[in-house]
């Protein structure tokens, strides 16, 4: 009876294991836009961002951005998300 319900439990967690690793990883490129961020190195025009606790290679084609400011993303391309500041620059 164990033997049975072990070789049972073996049999689902292996299927269900497989099923997972045979997945393709899946970015929602909608979900990362409009989130917001912060700079973790100046953004020169490229460097590097913190959104959602994960650390993304981006890069700003409008202006330069400093060190620890507040981002917002704009596109995602790829692997690299393409910022700009949360606050637009009061001229």
């Amino acid at each position: 009876m164990i033997v049975a319900a072990f070789l049972t439990y073996e049999i689902v967690t292996f299927r269900l294991g497989r099923r997972a690793l045979e997945r393709k990883p899946v970015i929602w490129s909608e979900a990362m836009v409009g989130r917001c961020g912060k700079t973790t190195t100046s953004l020169t025009p490229d460097g590097y961002v913190q959104v959602n606790g994960e650390l993304w290679h981006a890069f700003s084609s409008d202006t330069n951005i400093n060190e620890g400011e507040d981002i917002v993303v704009v596109e995602l391309d790829r692997l690299t998300l393409r910022v700009a500041p949360l606050q637009a620059p009061k001229k």
